[in-house]
């Protein structure tokens, strides 16, 4: 039996005889108080391998000092500083800690650890206390349990500021490359290249030629739809091997890096207007001090042409629809089952068109892709409604999709209490930073000792109503409705589109629409729809057939009151 992270200590170079003589060979056993877990970190995938075998060599000996055995090592490649990256990794070396599997963590450093300061290194210290737990920095020679919090304090808001210094820099010299007309990096529109150390964009011989062809069927006024039918149907593929989509077509015609022009691109943000690591696709190009766009090199297209291929693309535009809509922001939902919905033939996701649900490979790519498949929304729309209702009566109350919805119903509910949760987690990081600097006024600058006293007791009370607060505002929600056919019945009709989607996104993977078997063919909806449910723990039928005549009872009567 191995070890489950012997493939990531492979990868990251470590010989299988040194992973012997570190102690990472054999599968830890033992009582938790005598094994710890270890987290390892690099922000990019150009960092050193080396640096990080050093770094999994220092923690392991700093363990065998310490007489503990490493029950695993968790890697990843993520960024600390970034609110919205989720580091799936360190939640799992946080879990198997919380979870009673080990009592230590491991890190080579604390900027390794996070770079969001000491509202987040501090909570996360809290956790570890209540489970007599602790977090040891190797190269710092800390250890929580050891009264050393105050010094993960200084060195997590020390990282802080890092992360915000690292951010500064790194915009300024790209904001300089991009006045210099030099590419940033990233992949290239189709029919172009930037060859290592040039920045410059050059065409790429392989795809320059058909990448021209394309830029000349949308200047004669050819529909991206049409263009990628003409290609699929010569078998003509994208620089990934795939088919091509009338979507592609329109993101490369929208971008002026295809004219060989430095995109102004917008960055995405969040409800509380952080940056997010996303920008949207597009955008104007990049103008000079002069008002005029900055070249990076040669392009697809000419920058005349560029800008009568989006004339032409706006002129057939639909506002609200995905073809030549450059309005920004989230579309609200028009349908229930746009992109759950899967066609039986290409597998690939069905959306709207207008009465029906149709194939999105047809209707992008053409035929030559996929001979699609096409159903009535309205009566998709109220079977699958049956079918959730019918699935989630079925579940038990301590099923995980029961709390799932609970979890994203309650979210999408009550949006206030989201944006509550996120301000108290700000306050929280702000109070830990003013009580790391009323601490340093003290004990580095000399403050009165009773000042110093009234406003600790004062940013002590704070701090603890928020935690309190950010508590009580994570409790579970009230899973009543979902227990009753009834209440289950009226949940799910009061609610709109968006609503509606979210109820069916917790409790549904996919779901299969099965072709006719004939023109005409008359077999009931609910027979050629195949979901694929995320729990599917079941309880008697009984209970699914009152809630389906519990459903019913109330469409007739709305019916009837419609026709009063």
């Amino acid at each position: 039996m191995e070890r489950n992270d012997l493939p990531t200590l492979r990868t990251l170079g470590i010989e299988d005889v040194e992973l012997r003589t570190l102690g990472l060979w054999d599968v830890p056993t033992g009582d938790p108080t005598d094994l710890a877990d270890a987290y390892i970190r690099r922000s990019k995938r150009s960092d050193d391998l080396a640096s990080l075998r050093a770094h999994v060599r220092d923690i392991c000996r700093t363990a065998l000092s310490e007489g503990k055995r490493i029950r695993h090592v968790w890697f990843e490649q993520k960024s600390a500083s970034k609110a919205y990256v989720k580091r799936e990794e360190f939640d799992n070396a946080v879990s198997a800690v919380k979870a009673g599997l080990s009592k230590t963590l491991y890190i080579w450093k604390t900027d390794r650890l996070s770079r969001r300061g000491m509202g987040h290194v501090g909570l996360l210290l809290d956790e570890f206390d209540k489970r007599t737990a602790r977090i040891v920095s190797v190269t710092e020679g800390l250890d929580s349990s050891k009264g050393s919090r105050m010094v993960f304090a200084i060195l997590s808001e020390r990282a802080r500021d890092e992360a915000k210094d690292i951010a500064l820099r790194t915009k300024n010299g790209v904001d300089a490359h991009k006045a210099e007309g030099k590419w940033l990096g990233g992949v290239t529109p189709f029919g172009l290249e930037c060859p290592k150390e040039t920045g410059k964009l050059q065409h790429k011989a392989s795809e320059y030629p058909k990448a021209r062809a394309i830029a000349l069927a949308l200047l004669d006024g050819k529909t991206p739809a049409e263009i990628a039918n003409d290609l699929n149907s010569r078998k003509v593929p994208t620089r990934k091997g795939k088919h091509w989509r009338a979507q592609t077509i329109i993101h490369l015609a929208h971008s002026p890096s295809w004219a060989g022009l430095i995109p102004n691109r917008e960055r995405a943000k969040d409800e509380f207007g952080q940056p997010l690591g996303k920008w949207h696709r597009g955008g104007e190009p990049l103008l000079n001090a002069q008002g005029h766009p900055i070249n990076c090199g040669k392009g697809v297209v000419s920058y005349a042409e560029w800008v009568r291929i989006n004339e032409l693309i706006s002129g057939r535009s639909k506002p609200g629809s995905a073809i030549g809509d450059r309005t920004r922001g989230i579309r609200k939902a028009a349908t229930l089952m746009t992109g759950t919905l899967r066609c039986p033939h290409c597998k690939g996701p069905m959306g709207n068109g207008g009465r029906n649900y149709r194939c999105q490979a047809r209707i992008n790519q053409g035929p030559a892709v996929c001979q699609g498949v096409a159903s009535v929304r309205d009566r998709i729309d109220d079977a699958m409604g049956m079918l959730w209702v019918n699935h989630v009566l079925r579940l038990s109350p301590e099923s995980p999709t029961i709390h799932n919805i609970a979890r994203r119903f309650l979210n999408y509910q009550d949006p206030a209490t989201e944006a509550r949760k996120q301000a108290v987690s700000a306050a929280l990081d702000s109070a830990a930073s003013r009580e790391l600097r009323l601490n340093k006024e003290f004990f580095v600058g000399g403050m009165d000792e009773t000042q110093y006293e009234a406003l600790r007791v004062e940013l002590g009370a704070l701090i603890e109503s928020l935690k309190a607060e950010l508590s009580e505002l994570g409790r579970g929600a009230d899973l009543t409705p979902l227990m009753s056919a009834e209440a289950l019945a009226v949940l799910w009709e009061s609610e709109g589109m968006d609503g509606k989607r979210t109820l069916m996104k917790a409790a549904l993977k996919r779901v299969t629409l099965l072709p006719a078997k004939y023109k005409g063919d008359r077999t009931p909806i609910t027979e050629r729809l195949v979901p694929e449910w995320r729990d599917t723990e079941g309880m008697p039928d009984d209970v699914c057939e009152g809630a389906q005549k519990t459903i019913q009872r109330r469409r007739e009567r709305k019916l009837a009151e419609g026709a009063a």
